[in-house]
């Protein structure tokens, strides 16, 4: 079975539990880790989930808000089928699986 996997991105709300609301507040935080960004490219780090993050940034992160990974990126499932009851509750569907053949070139 195949899951399409996504995450939430959880800086600004992490920012927010240690009362920090400015996002240029990040930039001398992050050079004084070895992280030089700009304040545009810490804005979009804070309001935007990153589709590319250097192993340096995430760890400065962690180091500043005193948290982990986990804290910061929450994986989820994209891809769930739901049905509705009778009662008009949410029931998650069964994925089928499906058996697939692969041919290659010049076989039958």
């Amino acid at each position: 079975m195949i899951k399409k996997m996504g995450y939430e991105w959880c800086l600004r709300a992490t920012m927010a539990e240690h009362q920090m609301f400015q996002t240029s507040d990040l930039v001398p935080l992050l050079a004084e880790r070895g992280v030089t960004l700009s304040r545009e490219q810490v804005y979009r780090l804070v309001t935007q989930p990153p589709q590319r993050m250097s192993m340096d940034t995430l760890v400065a992160l962690c180091d500043i808000f005193e948290c982990t990974p986990n804290d910061l990126i929450k994986p989820k499932v994209v891809n769930a089928q739901v049905k509705k009851t009778a009662d008009g509750q949410a029931e998650p569907l069964p994925l089928k699986e499906r058996r697939t053949t692969i041919r290659r070139p010049g076989q039958p």
